[in-house]
């Protein structure tokens, strides 16, 4: 099957603090992965290193592949527009802009792409329609509960049809009734459009969903 992630001797330090200290992991596409662990063990930056938001200490062994595309040496320009282009990410924050709609939200990557306007609010308000967010889309953050936010942020990480999401604690601040919605929505479009979701959480219900489930401790993955 193919592999949407292959990473091996990955290494991470912080003013000479060891954060990851030699991962080697394979995600299939596809995929479902929670990576968890206790705090301090290096999940968030592992997820940050894979998402392109973060580089890895590279040495002559370092090898980290998304989609097939190696990012070793990548120009940040090219960094930048591969990002936007082939991957999705869900914060624990939301991070929606508070000025914009949940509409104009959720364009924003799409916007970035220079993808069509018209093409592009539709698609968003399909989007947000299969999230049950139809009469919410002209709603400011503000006026969305923290439910409803997060599923504009999910609604936001689709809208460029990214094969591979990643999420940070997404469901951190929800009550268990909006946390089960938001796991059921990452299920639900696994199976639509076959993403590879990566998530790092604390919650034990998902991370037991999940199709795999990686544990960190001390920046090594130990099961």
């Amino acid at each position: 099957m193919k592999k949407a992630i292959i990473c091996n001797d990955v290494y991470k330090s912080y003013n000479d603090l060891p954060v990851l200290t030699g991962i080697d992991l394979e995600v299939k596409s596809g995929e479902i992965v929670a990576i968890v662990g206790p705090s301090g063990a290096g999940k968030t930056t592992l997820l940050q290193i894979l998402g392109t938001l973060d580089t890895a200490d590279m040495n002559i062994k370092t090898k980290i592949e998304i989609e097939g595309v190696k990012l070793q040496n990548m120009k940040p320009s090219r960094m930048a527009a591969f990002r936007n282009e082939h991957l999705g990410f869900i914060f624990q924050f939301h991070e929606l802009l508070p000025e914009f709609t949940a509409l104009e939200n959720v364009c924003m990557p799409g916007w970035i792409a220079n993808n069509n306007a018209k093409i592009l609010k539709e698609k968003a308000a399909g989007l947000l329609n299969q999230m049950g967010l139809s009469d919410r889309i002209h709603h400011k953050p503000l006026e969305l509960s923290g439910g409803e936010q997060q599923r504009v942020a999910v609604a936001r990480a689709l809208i460029n049809d990214p094969k591979l999401i990643f999420a940070d604690e997404p469901s951190g601040n929800l009550d268990s009734k909006n946390a089960a919605s938001l796991h059921e929505i990452f299920f639900k479009f696994r199976d639509q459009r076959g993403c590879t979701f990566v998530i790092v959480t604390h919650n034990d219900t998902l991370a037991e969903m999940a199709d795999r489930k990686i544990i960190l401790k001390d920046g090594k993955i130990i099961s």
